[in-house]
């Protein structure tokens, strides 16, 4: 990352950040933004569960196709709607200067109302047999919905000290669930782990490209996500 000083309209001076890779040509630049908008952590987690759901040869095999529409909604009410409708909301109220979440102060409140919604899926399909009648969910997507929420808890102890890469924290989430699943099953994870490989390559390299974040931000964000899917696997 490179940084520079400069003056603002009150004669003060503050530091601007620049991205880790800069200088690129306008077209790598366009389709990095496009990369991050796709793999947006508001979208990671939904393409996540839809594989779960209805890729994944047996997890929800057990699950009619009305269980199956139920659960992919409250995954997506959780993971995007929510999120994005309280972004949205500290915007108009002012409680943050953009949506796009550029300074540590403007991501704890949205790191926080994160926390709740995610805390309250991993609550309802942990208990999702017992309030239905129904089969139980499938602990990968258990763990998966406690991982995220750890990685809220990780990310806001962070997010005092850098401004981690929320991108990378989400595709590290995923790329874990999938090494996980590739060695804890007799399938042949083979093609899909190899697509949350170049996923997760894609998603940091452009954020090197686009954002202003420092390698460390980047790469810690990987590990944070990396480390609270491994404590949910172990944990629930």
């Amino acid at each position: 990352m490179n940084s520079r000083v400069i003056e603002d309209g009150q004669r003060q001076m503050q530091e601007v950040r620049e991205p880790f890779i800069s200088h690129q040509p306008a077209f790598l630049k366009f389709l990095a933004k496009i990369i991050s908008w796709v793999f947006h952590p508001v979208f990671i987690p939904v393409y996540v569960v839809w594989f779960l759901i209805f890729v994944h040869p047996y997890l929800f095999t057990g699950f009619d196709p009305w269980l199956k529409t139920t659960s992919m909604m409250m995954a997506f009410l959780t993971f995007t709607f929510f999120p994005i409708v309280t972004v949205l909301l500290l915007k108009g109220l002012k409680f943050i200067d953009t949506i796009y979440l550029n300074t540590q102060k403007d991501r704890v409140i949205p790191i926080m109302a994160c926390m709740i919604w995610y805390f309250w899926l991993w609550y309802v399909w942990q208990n999702f047999g017992k309030t239905n009648n129904a089969i139980d969910m499938p602990p990968e997507a258990i763990q998966f919905a406690l991982a995220a929420f750890i990685s809220t808890i990780i990310s806001l102890m962070v997010n005092i000290k850098m401004k981690v890469s929320l991108h990378a924290i989400s595709a590290g989430v995923m790329l874990t669930l999938f090494i996980i699943m590739a060695f804890s099953q007799e399938l042949n994870f083979g093609i899909w782990l190899s697509i949350a490989l170049v996923i997760t390559g894609l998603v940091c390299t452009a954020r090197f490209i686009t954002s202003d974040h420092t390698a460390g931000e980047v790469y810690g964000g990987l590990v944070v996500g990396m480390l609270s899917q491994l404590i949910a696997f172990w944990v629930a």
